[in-house]
């Protein structure tokens, strides 16, 4: 049981905080899947104006959505973290 200025928190509270706080964090996937989603729409208009530079443009947009993904896989981390490590 921890006190903190004269209020008791028990593991209980604590357990809904983490799982709570684990909730929040994976807010962040959200983000992870819009901006993935934007930079595959973009490209495939980047490719419809110019289809000779399609390579270079797939390999510039999987490098982006790739940074994306990583986003979320951190906020998965972290959310794993909260729930198990409490």
């Amino acid at each position: 049981m921890f006190v903190l200025t004269e209020i008791a928190f028990n593991a209980d509270f604590i357990q809904g905080l983490a799982a709570f706080g684990a909730g929040v964090a994976m807010i962040a996937g959200f983000g992870a899947g819009i901006g993935q989603g934007f930079a595959a729409g973009k490209a495939a208009e980047a490719v419809g104006r110019q289809p000779e530079a399609s390579g270079k443009i797939t390999t510039t947009m999987l490098v982006g959505q790739a940074m994306a993904e990583t986003t979320g896989l951190y906020a998965l981390i972290i959310a794993f973290v909260l729930i198990f490590a409490t």
